[in-house]
Parts: C-alpha cells; sequence; structure tokens
C-alpha cells in the first residue's frame, strides 16, 4: 500500500486568474499528429476524473471521441463514443470542453487553474517549465529529434493557449527526468564536435513514467525518494530501463531518439551502426526507408511476425521457432541491462520495478527475465508474481530477498498533473531547467 504522495505546495485556484474562486479543475493533454489524448483532474486533493481521445483529427467522416468516467458511487466507468468534426487540434480540444461542460460541469472552462502538457523531447531542459516564448523555441529546436511527436505537441500546446487565454500552461518532457545523467553516460564516442554543433547525445525516454515509478516505489518502501536506488523496467510495445542513484537517473537504455536499447515491438534496439550503413549500401534503401523499417518493422515484429508480446508466447508455447527465438531476445536484452545497472549503482538497490503493458501484466516474461538473478540478491515469489497482473500493485519478491522486486502500474497522466501543479502552484517557471 502507498502510504504518501509527494506534496505539491501550494494549490492554485480559479481566483488567480479571473478573481472568482470556483472548484479547481486541471487538464492533462497529450496530442499526437492526428489525436488529442486529455485527462481532467480535481485539484482539491488531486483526483483523477473524466479521461478520453479524440482520434483522426482532420478526417471529418471519421472522427471519434471516446470518453470515460469514474463511477462516483464506486461502480463501473461510464464510457461514450461519438463522432464529431474536427479540421484540426483547436477544434477538437472546442469540441472536447462542450462534451465536458455536458457531462461533467457546465462550468469546465472557468475551473480550469493550469494545463499540463506531454512534451516528447526537451533536449537538456531538466524539469517542467512554464511554457513562454523560450520554452516554445526550444520544444522547436527538440524537433529534429523527434519529427512526429513534438509538432504534434505544439499544435496542442497551441490550441490550448488559445482556448485558455491566461491559464497558466506546463510543459513536462519526456526527457527531463534522465537529465541528469553524467556525461559520460549520455555521450557517444563520436567527435566531439558533433554534440557541440549538433547536440548528440543520449537523452533517453519515458522519463515521466520512470520518475513516476520511483516515488512510488520509495513510497512503498517507506523511504525517501533522494535515499532510493532503483532500476526501472517500463515495458511496453515501447520499453526503456533506468537506473536511478539517490532519486536521480545516471543511465537509460533509450539514446538520441527512442530507437536504442532493449527489443520492442517493432523497433530493433541495439544495433551495431554498421548494421544501417550495410542495408543502406546493399539493399539501396534511402535514409527514410531505413529509418522506417529499423522503427516500425523490426523488434518482435521483424523476428517473430507479430509485434504482440502475447501472441508470442502462445506461439512459442506451440513450438514454433521464431517466436521463441523472439522471446529469448527479449528477455535476454532486459536482463543484460538490469545486471549492467545494477554494476552502475554499485551493487546498491533497494529495488527492481516492472511497469507498462508487459511490465504490468506479462508475469511469464518477469519471471524469465528475474531467473539467475538469485546472487545479486533479487529472489522473486512466483505465486506473488502470478497475482501481480492486470493493474495490481504489489511485492512480488520473497521474504529473504535483498531487493525488492516491484510491480506497479505506471500513470503518467498523473505525473505530469503532479509536476503541473509544483510548477504553478509555487509559481515557480522552474528557473535553471532550460539552460542557456
Amino acid at each position: 500500500m502507498l502510504t504518501s504522495r509527494p506534496s505539491l505546495g501550494p494549490i492554485p485556484t480559479r481566483s488567480n486568474i479571473s478573481g472568482t474562486a470556483l472548484q479547481s479543475k486541471l487538464l492533462v493533454l497529450n496530442a499526437g499528429s492526428s489525436s488529442l489524448k486529455f485527462k481532467i483532474f480535481g485539484v482539491e486533493p488531486l483526483v483523477a476524473g473524466m479521461g478520453g481521445m479524440f482520434d483522426r483529427i482532420g478526417d471529418s467522416a471519421n472522427c471519434t471521441l471516446k470518453a470515460s468516467a469514474p463511477d462516483p458511487l464506486g461502480g463501473k466507468a461510464r464510457k461514450w463514443e461519438l463522432k464529431l468534426p474536427a479540421s484540426d487540434h483547436t477544434s477538437a480540444l472546442q469540441e472536447i470542453l462542450g462534451f465536458i461542460s455536458g457531462h461533467v460541469s457546465g462550468s469546465f472552462s472557468s475551473e480550469v487553474v493550469a494545463v499540463g502538457h506531454r512534451v516528447v523531447h526537451g533536449l537538456d531542459i531538466s524539469a517542467p517549465v512554464l511554457l513562454d516564448a523560450v520554452a516554445l523555441d526550444r520544444i522547436r529546436e527538440a524537433a529534429v529529434f523527434a519529427p512526429l511527436h513534438n509538432p504534434a505537441g505544439l499544435q496542442g500546446i497551441e490550441a490550448a493557449q488559445r482556448v485558455f487565454e491566461g491559464v497558466p500552461q506546463v510543459a513536462v518532457f519526456d526527457t527531463a527526468f534522465h537529465a541528469t545523467m553524467p556525461p559520460y553516460a549520455y555521450m557517444y564516442g563520436i567527435p566531439y564536435d558533433l554534440y557541440e554543433k549538433h547536440q548528440i547525445r543520449r537523452y533517453g525516454f519515458h522519463g515521466t513514467s520512470h520518475k513516476y515509478l520511483v516515488d512510488q516505489a520509495a513510497a512503498m518502501l517507506g523511504k525517501s525518494v533522494s535515499e532510493t536506488n532503483a532500476i526501472t523496467c517500463h515495458l511496453g510495445n515501447g520499453s526503456s530501463v533506468a537506473a536511478v542513484l539517490n532519486g536521480r537517473c545516471v543511465d537509460t537504455s533509450m539514446g538520441m531518439t527512442p530507437l536504442e536499447g532493449l527489443l520492442m515491438g517493432t523497433r530493433c534496439g541495439d544495433v551495431d551502426p554498421a548494421v544501417v550503413l550495410h542495408i543502406e549500401s546493399q539493399l539501396g534503401l534511402s535514409a527514410k526507408e531505413t529509418d522506417n523499417l529499423l522503427n516500425k518493422k523490426s523488434g518482435l515484429l521483424g523476428v517473430t511476425g507479430s509485434s504482440d508480446l502475447r501472441a508470442v508466447i502462445e506461439a512459442a508455447q506451440k513450438g514454433e521457432a521464431r517466436a521463441q527465438l523472439g522471446l529469448d531476445m527479449l528477455v535476454h536484452r532486459i536482463k543484460k541491462y538490469i545486471g549492467a545497472y545494477t554494476a552502475v549503482l554499485g551493487g546498491k538497490v533497494d529495488a527492481v520495478i516492472f511497469s507498462a503493458g508487459i511490465g504490468e501484466n506479462s508475469s511469464l516474461l518477469r519471471g524469465l527475465v528475474l531467473e539467475g538473478f538469485q546472487g545479486l540478491g533479487m529472489e522473486v515469489d512466483p505465486e506473488l508474481n502470478q497475482q501481480a497482473v492486470g493493474g495490481r500493485q504489489g511485492d512480488i519478491s520473497t521474504p529473504g530477498s535483498r531487493v525488492k522486486l516491484l510491480v506497479i502500474p505506471t500513470d503518467e497522466e498523473l505525473s505530469i498533473a503532479q509536476q503541473t501543479l509544483q510548477v504553478v502552484g509555487t509559481g515557480s517557471a522552474s528557473a535553471g531547467a532550460i539552460a542557456a
């Protein structure tokens, strides 16, 4: 059971903006190129409410709004799905607000005290920031490393700025948690001027999730975050591992882009760079075609024919050799990172944490990954491991395990909400987060 949450500082109210105190709400947005995800939070206390996604923005015949809201009496969540036109992110946000006003609060737009935005790439920005001209320029600058994500994020930000004029807006970056890595961990062994002139280095991703997992693990362990050493495993269709020393990231598996690291659903993960040169020279592929091959046609999909681990496991259990190969490759890669990061942390690991779609739900994978780590103080309880699925949080280690083995469902939206309130509630623009 969780015993505490981080202090959020003073909670803002709408009276800060309009002079009229209403029930304060916070809106979290995550914009894709043709989608807009949203989640509402009440802020006194911080409680999740309705959430959903507007999909196929710009495709007037197929625009769809899907939403769900928890039942206040504890019953099944209420769900909606309807067709609504939206030519761009601004009109999609306006449709979302109209829907919320009809089903949550007629005065919702006036109750929003802050908007938190998920932004994938923030270069070396080290904390959530109030969105101003400097922050927006840095997001645009980082788009060269996240061409599919940052421009979409900017569309969501610009839409929210139009709709919620005067309301504080905060960017929470997937890369920020990893900004504490030392240079020897984030630098590549290439000419140094490529870093100085072009900012080519390891940045890491899934940082909002990794931060949330460390915060939750510290609470479960009864320790302060600054005293917690952990290896966090965010295992989904996209996957990454991070080494956390005294609450701060010191290394992570993803690199300049989310392509590096573990074998993933469709991404290759670690690969000899010469493979890329060989593919392009021998197969005559363009850089764009090679990028598509490595990002969308590789990983489990490339090896086994399926990007769905459940299907891969089922096929492996039926004796299909390529499915077994893909599963073995995935397990081996995760093991390598856990072992390496145990060394990076000097062998002083408080917890290994599993999360995201695969990490939270595949007890088989967790069991395979943890085989052979008894000598490093990691002992899994098979029965507890089997029980920790379907969103259940728990400690799956044996009583004698020196390292706690934890399954923690991630909640990136809650983490964004918490970090947004920390910035807005203290009136801080996270000074120093953006390097000059």
